[in-house]
């Protein structure tokens, strides 16, 4: 079976997430060994999230993770997937990626988005005006695009290292309106359908709609993100998924623990309520051998006439999570080949 669109890019989000009995530099190890892993394999993106307050993932200081990422490779773009703009000052965003952008040219991604990357409580304490700063998210992406371009040159307020990079800028959402934002400033979209489906369709429609060419891109280009789990088995991969269910059941319920490892049986550890919950945010997650996921891939870029895939693999075990990034690869580069 090919693929509706063959040579389809696909790229990874990490999160450096922390599995139960690991530790916060094992989980940062077991992300620079992936990425490195991930190159080999053909992966055009390697993209880690900004995340506060939360025990079971590691990459809150995204920037500098990246680094580390993106001195253990050689060809993969590495970016944020995102930083969280109303977070920070644009002028230090730019500074930061614009560091990255002249130690590993041509190879910084900086996706930016405006939700918090945490609790309202550990939000107030980022920045105790940030929903002021959330109002300005349109204008701040606008600013940082003007410290990373040759024009600054001129300005009164500059960014060193950044100015020139021209680093490029991804708007990252999940919902029509971030939609309506990266068509009106002409830039590529990753929607996070991998754990807020519900208006993936209508925000590509909109999307591609609306898309005004810009500076940076010509035409619509959309990277939606989806949950894989690929193992040589449908049922070894089901195992597997329990790890990621329970995980999400974490985000309801509210109890955010490192990832703990696979069980026998969910329907023993969640309630009715819980299990509609976890498979509704679920909606885009394509567990099983090859075969499934080759027929499943294949369905939603179809569905979505997806420009790039980008996917998220919640495994406990690293060498189970870097098989499934292999097998997933497999079935992407055969339609290459």
């Amino acid at each position: 079976m090919s693929l509706k669109k063959p040579g389809i890019p696909f790229s990874i989000l990490d999160l450096a997430v922390v599995t139960e009995g690991s530790s916060i530099t094992g989980a940062i190890s077991n992300s620079r060994d992936l990425a490195i892993q991930a190159e080999d394999l053909g992966y055009n993106r390697f993209w880690m999230a900004e995340h506060h307050n939360m025990e079971n993932i590691a990459s809150s200081a995204t920037s500098v993770l990246l680094g580390h990422i993106a001195e253990a490779t050689t060809k993969i773009r590495v970016g944020s997937g995102g930083v969280m703009l109303p977070n920070h000052s644009p002028l230090v965003i730019a500074e930061q990626f614009g560091t990255l952008a002249s130690i590993y040219p041509g190879r910084i991604d900086l996706g930016l988005g405006r939700a918090p990357g945490t609790d309202q409580v550990t939000a107030n304490a980022i920045r105790n005006d940030r929903m002021q700063q959330v109002q300005k998210f349109p204008k701040h992406i606008k600013q940082l695009q003007q410290y990373l371009s040759t024009e600054n040159s001129t300005a009164a307020v500059r960014a060193f290292p950044g100015e020139g990079t021209e680093i490029p800028i991804w708007i990252l959402g999940s919902s029509t309106d971030s939609a309506f934002l990266a068509a009106e400033l002409g830039l590529p979209y990753a929607f996070a359908s991998h754990f807020a489906p519900q208006q993936l369709m209508p925000a590509i429609q909109l999307y591609r709609r609306h898309f005004k060419p810009s500076k940076q891109l010509d035409s619509p280009y959309i990277m939606p993100l989806v949950n894989i789990i690929a193992s040589e088995t449908d049922e070894q991969a089901e195992y597997l998924s329990t790890s990621m269910k329970q995980m999400f059941m974490g985000v309801i319920t509210g109890e955010r623990k490192p990832m703990p490892p696979p069980v026998d049986d969910m329907d023993s550890i969640w309630n009715e309520h819980v299990k509609y919950g976890v498979n509704q945010m679920l909606t885009y997650s394509f567990i099983g051998s090859k075969e499934t996921i080759e027929k499943d891939v294949n369905h939603f870029i179809d569905q979505t006439g997806a420009d790039e895939i980008m996917i998220a693999s919640y495994i406990y075990d690293h060498n189970e999570r870097v098989k499934s990034h292999r097998l997933f690869s497999e079935v992407m580069n055969a339609t290459i080949a």
